[in-house]
């Protein structure tokens, strides 16, 4: 195998020029001597001889493809898999490089190929792809344990290409569709899930908002009938206290007389409107009759109950008239009696 890091090796010419990045490993009479340093080195004719030269820089060696049994999945069925990959070493030693292995290339290369398999049978299929950096990790430090004694460095390893078997190639592409509409189906589950959730929310506060409406629209009604109530309320009070006035004055009699009278006359007017059925008392044209038995009657209430207001007096205003008119059974036996 040709050695990637080492040019054909150098005459003793007395004097040698080093390059930069090389290290020249001479022997004197078949036993190590020295390492040439980059720059001007002299040798002593016959006795010194350049054995190895060694290049200290970054190289790259292709691994070549292998193959390799992975797990497919936890239940042990196992795969085989083609694999290749790139390593990159440096020369840290050249002493050891030199007399430590035969051929520093070709030991590394197939550490690095013993090493990756080992790895990738510890690893399910799907970690496999899944988890490259880490089996890079691995096939490095393995790499570095065993060629520490060679005096050579793995900086890195990279798997290049991962080639499975098409059928299960085919399996895996089915596998990820799968779940491809799982991930699909649960998106759309969710959405719907969410836009129903929505919807709900919607009502409730739509419902909220319709109750709290009708709350806010009766408390409105209650306190604008409690208003009116207490607006008829101090104007029949008002009323009444006018009404009193009136009484208390000159002529409140008359007067008093005058609002019956008016009072008896409207409710004969509105006798026939709400019924066919029609019953009047004896006496249905004697007004003045009717006007004095009214007067007697708030005057007698008003002598036996002096203390009594003018506010209780309105109130037995209407008891008065139901005894200016006397019952329907009364009414009708008159009427009887009368035919």
């Amino acid at each position: 195998v040709q050695q990637r890091w080492a040019s054909s090796l150098p005459m003793n010419t007395v004097i040698l020029f080093v390059p930069q990045q090389e290290a020249w490993v001479v022997e004197r009479m078949g036993r190590f001597h020295r390492i040439l340093e980059p720059g001007l080195n002299f040798l002593i004719p016959i006795l010194d001889r350049i054995r190895y030269v060694q290049s200290l820089k970054e190289i790259v060696i292709d691994v070549p493809e292998q193959s390799a049994v992975s797990l497919v999945n936890v239940s042990l069925n196992n795969v085989t898999l083609q694999i290749d990959g790139v390593l990159y070493l440096r020369i840290l030693d050249p002493f050891k490089a030199s007399y430590g292995v035969e051929d520093p290339e070709y030991a590394v290369t197939q550490l690095a190929q013993t090493t990756m398999r080992s790895e990738l049978g510890k690893l399910t299929l799907d970690k496999v792809f899944r988890e490259r950096e880490s089996l890079n990790s691995n096939i490095v430090h393995s790499i570095n344990q065993a060629s520490d004694e060679w005096g050579i460095r793995c900086l890195r390893y990279e798997i290049k290409d991962i080639h499975v078997p098409p059928r299960v190639k085919e399996s895996m592409q089915m596998q990820v569709e799968a779940e491809r509409k799982k991930r699909a189906t649960v998106l759309e589950s969710e959405g719907t899930r969410e836009a129903a959730i929505n919807v709900a929310e919607g009502r409730k506060q739509a419902q909220i908002l319709a109750s709290e409406g009708e709350k806010a629209e009766q408390i409105n009604k209650a306190a604008g009938e409690a208003q009116a109530v207490l607006a008829k309320a101090e104007a029949k009070a008002k009323a009444i206290r006018m009404l009193s006035d009136a009484l208390a004055e000159q002529n409140g009699n008359a007067a008093a007389s005058l609002s019956v009278a008016e009072q008896y006359v409207s409710a004969f007017s509105n006798l026939a409107k709400s019924s066919n059925t029609i019953l009047l008392p004896s006496n249905t044209g004697d007004i003045s009759g009717m006007v004095s038995q009214a007067m007697t009657i708030y005057s007698t209430l008003a002598k036996t109950n002096p203390t009594t207001s003018p506010e209780v007096v309105e109130k037995k205003m209407p008891d008065v008239l139901d005894q200016l008119i006397p019952p329907e059974e009364e009414r009708t036996q008159q009427m009887n009696s009368e035919h």
